[in-house]
């Protein structure tokens, strides 16, 4: 992802890891009969696949957006975020859900952080038509 261009194609490829992370997961589950993990499942498909594939989406439909400073801190915090929340459930179903809980909040805060530059982005250089 080099500086002034689109992030737009790292988020659609970062996505598509996350998709297959889900969907493994998914089966894996579903093959053993083991729902433990069934919130590290949604959240790969949903934060990761859907929301990131949809960012990249609009930041590739809307390079303005995609070439902005705050799309290359969403990708980062988003990809910072995601992964910790996702381990930080598996921790909590198999480790020590105190300290387990605290590291789910963090990687929520740094999404939910993404989230907003995303936001913020889209108001700042989305034009009308």
């Amino acid at each position: 992802m080099m500086q002034g261009s689109s992030v737009g194609p790292a988020f659609v490829k970062i996505a598509s890891v996350y998709m297959v992370a889900a969907l493994v997961l998914g089966v894996v589950m579903g093959m053993t009969q083991s729902f433990a993990l069934v919130s590290v499942h949604s959240h790969l498909g949903l934060l990761g696949w859907a929301t990131m594939a949809i960012a990249g989406l609009v930041y590739i439909a809307a390079p303005r957006c995609g070439r902005s400073r705050l799309s290359r801190v969403h990708f980062w915090l988003h990809n910072t975020g995601l992964p910790l929340m996702v381990l930080s459930l598996v921790w909590k179903e198999y480790g020590s859900s105190v300290q387990a809980e605290k590291a789910v909040g963090i990687g929520s805060l740094l999404v939910l952080a993404a989230l907003l530059f995303f936001t913020i982005n889209l108001f700042k250089n989305l034009r009308n038509a």
